[in-house]
């Protein structure tokens, strides 16, 4: 039995082996052929230390990247080969892979960089964050009330660009001794001011649904995923009304953990497909797209897990639910918008189709968005939060210039 472990264990190592070889390769052929990146250029930089496997964490910030690039070129430093292949072929911002620390250096020396922005907590990422002389900043790949947004690891760096005051509090609450108004700066949420693209339907009469849920987590309390237990009786029940379109958006680690989930994500996919083929008008979505935006926008209800989903669409103020977890060690925070959110519990299922179209017509519940939305991300009409993120920058840029200045007349 053993034996048998040890093999399958050293196969997955040999093709891991492999694709990072061969991504490696790619990647340094799309750089001959793309040419060296100019010098003294970039001021701002994105350190991203995953593989593609968490590149989803950075799509997410690929549109407000962009129209920052517009006023301050902005490199991302890719440290894994198949992370950087993946930002070369989609992103369409300048990436540098820049695999062992010697890399780094070099494209150190040869940039300005006074400011690097940070997506996740990679344990890498201290191999970025001990040059000084340059402001750390973390921005995250979301906004929500998991455990994770309070990691203690905020401490590491200089800065960190949160959505809002609730954000604020919620760091407050949760750290010793961290100067909050001093070390968080408040940007709304940038990426709602690029919820565009078009949907892959014609929209209709029908009542559209996204049911967004993420992954099992890669622990107990962390385990927030509703694939298993809400998945599959909440889609059956959309595509049998005949007057729903079903969007399905499924974490793309979903499974990756626990056999369970990937297969009932399975079966999500494949009675979306029998609908469709079933009823071609009815148009229902098994969607993979890279960047969100009319996915948000759209749908008269956004059906999520606890994660930065919830939030994304609570920036819309337009009708939300959240699944409750059913792992009983998955830690709910109910202190901020999950005090007030509607949630379908598991034992609601049943009566999926009448809870949904309760909430979607609840002006009461669509009013308290509004106040929610507020507190999270302030200002959230169009441009607002792009004009936070342009000024936060600024800000450290500025700050980064008068530490210089300092140090000269030392």
């Amino acid at each position: 039995m053993q034996l048998a472990k040890d093999m399958k264990r050293a196969v997955r190592l040999a093709k891991r082996v492999l694709t990072g070889r061969r991504a490696y390769f790619d990647v340094r052929e799309m750089i001959a052929q793309r040419g060296p990146l100019p010098e003294d250029h970039f001021r701002v930089a994105v350190y991203f230390a995953d593989s593609d496997v968490n590149i989803y964490q950075m799509r997410q910030w690929y549109a407000p990247l962009h129209e920052l690039s517009k006023e301050w070129p902005v490199l991302v430093l890719a440290r894994n080969a198949a992370g950087a292949r993946q930002l070369m072929r989609e992103s369409g911002l300048d990436v540098a892979f820049v695999q062992k620390v010697t890399d780094l250096e070099r494209a150190i020396e040869r940039q300005r960089l006074d400011v690097v922005l940070y997506v996740n907590q990679n344990t890498r990422n201290f191999q970025m964050m001990r040059y000084g002389h340059r402001w750390h900043v973390f921005v995250n790949h979301g906004e929500s009330d998991k455990m994770y947004m309070t990691s203690n690891q905020h401490k590491a760096y200089d800065y960190a660009l949160v959505a809002g005051d609730a954000a604020r509090a919620r760091l407050s609450a949760a750290l010793w001794d961290y100067d909050v108004e001093t070390r968080t700066i408040p940007i709304g949420r940038p990426q709602t001011d690029h919820l565009s693209g078009e949907p892959p339907f014609t929209p209709d009469e029908r009542t559209v649904v996204l049911y967004a849920p993420t992954w099992e987590g890669d622990r107990p309390a962390a385990c927030y995923g509703s694939v298993a237990s809400h998945g599959e009786k909440l889609v059956s029940a959309l595509l049998a009304t005949g007057r729903h379109r079903v969007v399905y958006r499924p974490h793309p680690r979903s499974g990756v953990i626990d056999a369970a989930f990937g297969a009932a994500n399975e079966r999500i996919i494949a009675m979306i497909a029998a609908a469709n083929q079933a009823d071609p008008s009815a148009q229902h979505v098994y969607d993979q797209a890279p960047v969100l935006g009319w996915q948000l926008s759209l749908p008269d209800l956004a059906i999520c897990d606890i994660s930065a989903m919830v939030y994304d669409r609570l920036a819309t103020g337009k009708p939300l639910m959240v699944t409750r977890p059913v792992a009983p060690d998955a830690v709910v925070d109910e202190g901020g918008y999950l005090s007030v959110c509607e949630w379908l519990d598991e034992s609601a299922l049943d009566r999926a189709v009448e809870v949904t179209d309760r909430v979607i017509h609840d002006e009461a519940a669509i009013e308290r968005l509004g106040t929610w939305s507020q507190r999270y991300f302030g200002d959230t009409s169009p441009g607002a939060p792009t004009r936070r993120f342009h000024a936060a920058i600024a800000e450290l840029f500025a700050r980064a210039d008068a530490w210089r200045e300092r140090s000269t007349e030392r």
